[in-house]
């Protein structure tokens, strides 16, 4: 069955001693087109993490968000800047000096000062792409499985379309002798009464009966339709990604519905062709979806 290009998957892992989430989202598009949102940190794994989504991912836009919702333990260091601490005292004991204020400056009260100690963050370990190519593979396993569920739904749906097509085709084929028996019959008619009587000359009828015959005729056109629409059975029934064939498909037996609808010529034939565009045109809309 083929995959739809409607999807969404996520996941959580263990990557660097932290945690990562990864989310995956992908719509309709004509073609593979990944967005992706990750943290600075790791942002020289974006080739690597594209051609992961490109492996799984024929078609549709792609939206991989990653964020971390533990960060990885680091080792952190505490200093003192003195010469923050030197301007801290040296204002204090002005302030002492100009207002005549008695006491001792406390160190807890210049420990307080802002900057006056600086604490600073140790590098994050070094992040490994193994680790992160498992949580967007398990991200990928929920995407798919979506794609996979509504996927089948629209190949139930477009096979429903294609049957119904199929059922106003064997309507076409059966009337199809019928109508050029009845415009035979038509035309020998006509040329009897314009005649009036006289003997018509048999010969030019039956040329034109002929030449009415193979202008009206319409079997290479049913037979191409007939193929086509074996050809998108084969395609529902696969299991690669048969969005674009799908589509080339619509518009070849929409061709061919329209051309049986010029020769038609005949009521029944064009009751037929006007259910069988009606079915074509809910199918190339669902198609718009299919990877």
């Amino acid at each position: 069955m083929p995959k739809s290009m409607t999807g969404f998957g996520s996941a959580e892992g263990a990557v660097a001693g932290g945690r990562l989430q990864v989310d995956l989202r992908t719509v309709n598009h004509r073609h593979f087109n990944a967005q992706l949102k990750v943290p600075s940190n790791l942002s020289e794994l974006e080739g690597q993490l594209r051609e992961l989504l490109r492996r799984d991912i024929s078609r549709g836009h792609v939206v991989c968000s990653a964020r971390w919702t533990e960060d990885a333990p680091r080792d952190s260091t505490i200093a003192v800047n003195v010469e923050r601490a030197r301007q801290v005292v040296d204002a204090l004991r002005q302030l002492q000096n100009e207002l005549e204020l008695p006491g001792e400056i406390d160190v807890n009260f210049v420990a307080r000062q802002p900057d006056v100690f600086v604490s600073s963050m140790g590098d994050m370990p070094e992040i490994q792409w193994s680790e992160v190519e498992a949580v967007v593979e398990a991200a990928l396993v929920g995407l798919i499985e979506m794609r996979v569920k509504e996927g089948n739904s629209l190949a139930e749906e477009l096979e429903r379309l294609i049957s119904g097509m199929d059922q106003s085709l064997k309507e076409v084929e059966k009337r199809a002798p019928e109508r050029l028996v009845a415009e035979r019959d038509r035309l020998s008619n006509s040329v009897q009464e314009l005649l009036n009587g006289v003997s018509p000359n048999e010969d030019r009828i039956a040329q034109e009966i002929a030449f009415l015959a193979d202008k009206l005729d319409i079997t290479e056109e049913i037979v191409r339709l007939r193929a086509h629409i074996d050809a998108v059975r084969d395609c529902l029934a696969g299991t690669d990604a048969v969005g674009k064939q799908l589509s080339f498909l619509g518009q070849e037996m929409l061709r061919e519905v329209n051309t049986i609808g010029s020769k038609a010529n005949d009521a029944q034939i064009t009751h037929a062709v006007i259910g069988m565009k009606g079915e074509l045109e809910k199918f190339r809309e669902q198609i718009e979806n299919i990877e």
